[in-house]
């Protein structure tokens, strides 16, 4: 059979071609696994051969139940989302879910295309992470279709939806703690967004842990940037000019903790031995930077697996139920970029502000 140019080959000439029935050609194109392999590689086969293309959004329309999920994150270069993302792709092709994956970078309006892109394809649900401070009409644009939506490592309160994600402020207890414990009093907090609701609850964490310890916050060491190695960086260069600089950084992620190592060295300062450094995710790079990094684990696929799971509840059982939220507990790493307080390190870095 040839396929005449301009037309589209249709299930049945697939279904004729192989010689099976549409029915079970209809079978194998929506994922079923109640076909026998051997039937289904001929099918396949055939639709090589003619150059089908499965109507997904078509498909979609007619059985009013989408096997299509909408996955919106900030950026695929940021390992936290690639773990993040490996998460949901274990969990959702159990189920033979089809995933339209798209990034923000941080942006209102590339978020809210990106909404109307996932409802043109009649999504069965989207997964999330907001970009920081966005309004919450965007989201609940997919509730009004009754689309299910898991918001997940950040969240808008006012979209009123399910959420999965770490104790971030139990957190950035953790953390500072731990910098507390090592002696240290001049405790920096760096990166990330302002406006994010996951650095807002790490900095809650920074601010409860200073209060228990009786140490006063200082404003000027709290400094926010993107949560990118850059950030990381800016944010180094601003602190070692203060009169009275930090002798622990508390970063507000893994990313933002490679950029300060980063900006330590070129100021001459080593981190783990000048200065203690602690992360927040535990991404797998953590363990072999150099030094690796102490931080604390906030497991992006975990998280990643619970939104999948969640989300195809959502979707198979038409729950309807009020929003809920998974918090996972984070846990502390210790590696060898903390160091305990030395004032002799401490003199050493505030020549570099004179």
């Amino acid at each position: 059979m040839t396929k005449k140019r301009g037309n589209r080959v249709t299930l049945q000439q697939v279904a004729d071609h192989a010689g099976v029935s549409r029915a079970t050609a209809s079978l194998i194109v929506r994922g079923s696994k109640l076909v026998a392999e051997e039937t289904r590689q001929k099918v396949l086969k055939s639709m090589r051969e003619l150059g089908y293309v499965y109507d997904r959004v078509a498909a979609n329309l007619r059985s009013q139940n989408s096997s299509t999920i909408g996955i919106i994150i900030t950026e695929i270069g940021n390992p936290y989302f690639s773990e993040l993302l490996a998460g949901v792709h274990q969990e959702l092709d159990k189920e033979n879910y089809t995933v339209i994956l798209g990034t923000t970078l941080e942006s209102s309006e590339k978020q809210d295309r990106l909404i109307s892109t996932m409802l043109e394809y009649r999504v069965g649900g989207v997964i999330i992470s907001p970009v920081s401070g966005s309004d919450p009409d965007a989201i609940n644009r997919l509730k009004q279709w009754n689309i299910p939506v898991i918001q997940v490592a950040k969240e808008i309160d006012q979209a009123n939806t399910d959420y999965v994600g770490f104790n971030n402020v139990l957190g950035g207890e953790i953390a500072t703690e731990y910098l507390i414990r090592l002696g240290h009093k001049r405790i920096a907090f760096a990166g990330g967004p302002e406006a994010s609701s996951a650095r807002l609850s790490r900095e809650e964490g920074y601010d409860n842990a200073l209060k228990r310890a009786g140490l006063k916050k200082d404003a000027s060491l709290v400094v926010p940037t993107p949560a990118t190695r850059q950030g990381g960086m800016a944010a180094v260069k601003q602190l070692l000019k203060l009169p009275d600089p930090p002798s622990a950084i508390f970063c507000y992620n893994d990313i933002v903790a490679f950029g300060v190592m980063h900006g330590l060295r070129e100021a001459g300062l080593e981190p783990g031995r000048d200065i203690a450094v602690i992360g927040f995710d535990n991404i797998e790079e953590s363990a072999v930077s150099n030094p690796p990094l102490t931080t604390i684990m906030a497991s992006p696929m975990q998280v990643g697996t619970c939104a999948a799971n969640l989300l195809h509840q959502r979707i198979t059982e038409s729950i309807e139920d009020e929003p809920r939220r998974i918090i996972l507990n984070p846990e502390l790493i210790v590696r060898k970029s903390c160091c305990p307080y030395s004032i002799s390190a401490l003199d050493k870095i505030k020549k570099l502000s004179l």
